[in-house]
């Protein structure tokens, strides 16, 4: 790519293969970070089986993506056979922590200092879990997590972390997502411009790390209808292009 003067700033293939889902359990002994118990499945015979180990409600997710929270064995299996014939398996059975939901998108700079890092609560979400509003907090304990993630496993590149604030105020890491998230231009509106500075990290440049940042703003999606012709719908459609 280089070659062809596209440059990148990514996260390593043993980082990326490390952070899977199905790898998560390995990931939180091997990095001291608490993670939620979780089993991987790879067929539908096992599932009675591997649920031994677990209390309903019970988390089934999707390899890539998609999620369902199953409360009896039949939801399981349904679950289980949905997400599978979208996305393959295994299908990942987690353990349910009932909480608050948090997320912190950052970047690390591959030699383990954090560039950047926002945590943001989620306000609304949408059936899938994703946020569709939520609010930039200061939380000291999220950002040493943050900060410890970065500094174990030296990460490179942009990143989000998904994790769940149980009753006792413990954090749980739910996942790892080796992108920036939709939701970047909170982190860009409360003064940390992580797009901008993947983008010089990418081309070689040095970047000093965002020491502080605005908490208490949110950002809400919205959407809205568009009236247009349908000639010029059908062309942007086969064509994408007017």
């Amino acid at each position: 790519l280089k070659s062809m003067g596209i440059h990148t700033f990514m996260p390593t293939a043993e980082q990326f293969e490390e952070r899977q889902k199905m790898n998560l359990p390995e990931f939180g002994k091997k990095h001291q970070i608490t993670v939620p118990a979780s089993e991987a499945v790879f067929a539908a015979g096992k599932i009675a089986e591997i649920l031994k180990d677990f209390e309903f409600p019970v988390v089934v997710k999707g390899k890539f993506y998609d999620a369902k929270i199953a409360y009896n064995f039949e939801q399981v299996l349904s679950a289980f056979n949905s997400i599978s014939a979208k996305w393959g398996v295994p299908i990942i059975f987690q353990e349910f922590i009932r909480g608050t939901e948090f997320n912190v998108t950052g970047l690390g700079d591959g030699k383990g200092n954090t560039v950047a890092a926002v945590p943001m609560r989620k306000q609304y979400i949408t059936d899938k879990g994703k946020a569709w509003g939520g609010i930039a907090i200061t939380d000291e304990k999220l950002l040493q997590l943050t900060k410890h993630f970065v500094k174990e496993t030296k990460w490179r590149g942009g990143f989000e972390l998904e994790l769940m604030k149980d009753e006792k105020n413990d954090f749980y890491l739910m996942e790892i997502n080796p992108r920036i998230p939709a939701w970047i231009y909170l982190a860009v509106g409360v003064g940390q411009n992580i797009p901008e500075a993947l983008t010089l990290l990418a081309l070689g440049e040095k970047v000093a790390p965002y020491t502080t940042y605005e908490h208490g703003k949110m950002f809400i999606r919205y959407s809205w209808d568009m009236i247009v012709d349908l000639k010029e719908f059908e062309k942007i459609s086969t064509m994408g292009e007017l």
